[in-house]
């Protein structure tokens, strides 16, 4: 059994469950600012439940990030050791910075939001607010600046076959980075908007369907009341502000994606090359843009440029993408493979720590169904999303949405559609960087790269990882299925869920209402 395959999967399975919980952990922390320091600023009740109920899916996802987030760092050294002596001494850096700072102003500061409700002074109960998400974006420039040094390394030399930093500022300010980081907490907006669209939609539609909210012979809310604090005006207030935030959140997001994604793509075409005549599936150099392409499953099927045909292309649309004018061609991977074999050899290098794979032929050329479908479904559901969103906010126009069981399901389903564009857009990067763990710098920094086959640990077995990939795989079905549960059961339960008061307040005497719950974790249930 192939130790490398093995891991491979390992990684890519830990890696994108992990990456599910963390746009939404970074995308909803940053509308929870939003939403407190309204309710600071404004004193409106809808804020406050907002707050509070979109507050507790954060919470939940946040703990379900941190579990899974601690198994990618033991990975590097249970699977990943020869990849980690070779980045440790520049990975060192920013991974310690991130669990120093980033980590310490979460983990703080979101137990004193937590348990502060009530318990300390508005405005320093929002500035904790504001420390803890800073600290999750802070987290995300750090790991991206990990990330990017693997993209394209900078700031580094070579000395007794490690890479040595030589400068933390190009490191931390790597190009490669200052695009995937804008790049990133878009997309993260973008998870955050249609989890806000969707879910409030679903709430909007509960109230027409038990008969709460009404609509006028031309289409507008009447907004009603059951005269519970749980069903009552501010009820539908705090669902409409939900709804509309996350329209024009999804929509901003997708627009900021597209705009740093061309960036990127321009970007990635002088930095890795390969990588993205992949994605294009052009195998000649050309000008046009691939809709379609096809190949045979005959002969090795798309792993090659044997058997691809494009089937629609638009003239001059590639070069637009990659040069800004229609008419510069674009180099195809036949140009770009005999460059990389003279730069970086055709054969691995007949050392021990390539194991079996040693002196065998380089394949340079990445999976092209991954990156050229991957490259294309992250378009296509970060596209649907928006869409979802626009469609969204115009048939909620007059003030609530359809009583209409399909519209609502399908609101349900958008809020999927940029957890999808994420991974797929993850898979692509990180498959389409192969064979290499760390891509050479085409334009500056001399030898300092890494072939995947060197970067698994030498003294573990398939077995052994496979072992592991089973059991983590395991526990990780196990945990998905735990915060699914939680997260439609407290989604149901509508503000409620995050004000368990709204319903107390019913059931207690007229003496203990304006007494202050002193069940400290009444919020976190």
């Amino acid at each position: 059994m192939d130790p490398l395959e093995v891991a491979r999967w390992q990684f890519g399975i830990t890696t994108v469950y992990h990456f599910l919980m963390v746009p939404l952990t970074i995308g909803l922390g940053i509308v929870l600012v939003a939403m407190q320091t309204a309710w600071h600023r404004t004193g409106k009740e809808q804020y406050l439940r907002m707050t509070k109920f979109w507050g507790k899916i954060f919470m939940i996802n946040f703990i379900m990030g941190v579990a899974t987030g601690l198994v990618q760092e033991f990975q590097f050294g249970m699977a990943w050791s020869e990849y980690s002596r070779f980045v440790g001494d520049v990975f060192g850096a920013p991974l310690a910075m991130e669990a120093l700072i980033a980590f310490f102003l979460e983990s703080v500061f979101i137990g004193i939001w937590l348990f502060g409700w009530g318990r300390v002074r508005p405005g320093i109960h929002l500035a904790v607010l504001w420390l803890a998400v800073l600290g999750s974006v802070i987290s995300a420039y750090f790991i991206l600046a990990a990330n990017a040094f693997m993209q394209h390394p900078v700031g580094v030399e070579l000395v007794n076959g490690r890479a040595q930093m030589v400068d933390f500022w190009a490191v931390m300010t790597n190009p490669t980075l200052l695009i995937h980081f804008p790049h990133t907490i878009f997309g993260a907006l973008a998870v955050a908007g249609s989890m806000l669209l969707g879910i409030a939609w679903y709430h909007l539609w509960k109230r027409r369907k038990d008969g709460i909210d009404t609509v006028d012979a031309e289409g507008y809310v009447i907004v009603g009341s059951t005269g519970s604090k749980a069903r009552d005006e501010i009820d539908y207030r705090g669902w409409r502000t939900s709804f509309r935030w996350g329209g024009w959140i999804a929509i901003v997001a997708f627009l900021g994606t597209a705009f740093t994604g061309h960036t990127q793509a321009q970007m990635m075409i002088e930095q890795q090359p390969l990588k993205m005549a992949s994605a294009e599936a052009a195998c000649h150099d050309g000008t046009g843009f691939s809709v379609l392409s096809v190949a045979s499953r005959d002969g090795g099927g798309a792993t090659t440029c044997d058997d691809v045909v494009g089937v629609f292309e638009i003239p001059g649309l590639l070069s637009f993408l990659a040069h800004n004018d229609f008419e510069t061609p674009v180099e195809g991977v036949n140009s770009l493979i005999p460059k990389y074999e003279e730069a970086f050899g055709t054969h691995l290098p007949d050392d021990p720590r390539y194991g079996e794979r040693a002196g065998s032929e380089i394949d340079y050329l990445p999976v092209m169904e991954v990156t050229y479908w991957g490259f294309r479904l992250m378009i296509t559901f970060g596209g649907v999303a928006a869409l979802a969103a626009a469609i969204g906010l115009w048939i909620g126009r007059k003030g609530t949405v359809p009583y209409d069981k399909t519209l609502m399901n399908l609101a349900w389903l958008s809020i999927l559609a940029p957890f999808a564009a994420n991974s797929t857009g993850w898979i692509f990067t990180e498959m389409g960087r192969q064979p290499f763990t760390v891509v050479p710098n085409l334009n500056g920094v001399d030898q300092v790269w890494q072939f995947t086959a060197a970067a698994v640990s030498p003294g573990v077995s398939g077995e052994e990882i496979l072992f592991s990939l089973i059991a983590l795989t395991l526990i990780y079905a196990l945990l998905l299925v735990v915060e699914v549960v939680l997260l439609v059961r407290y989604t149901k339960g509508g503000h409620p869920a995050g004000m368990p008061d709204l319903l107390a307040d019913e059931q207690r005497d007229d003496d203990d209402r304006d007494k202050p719950s002193t069940d400290v974790l009444s919020f976190a249930y």
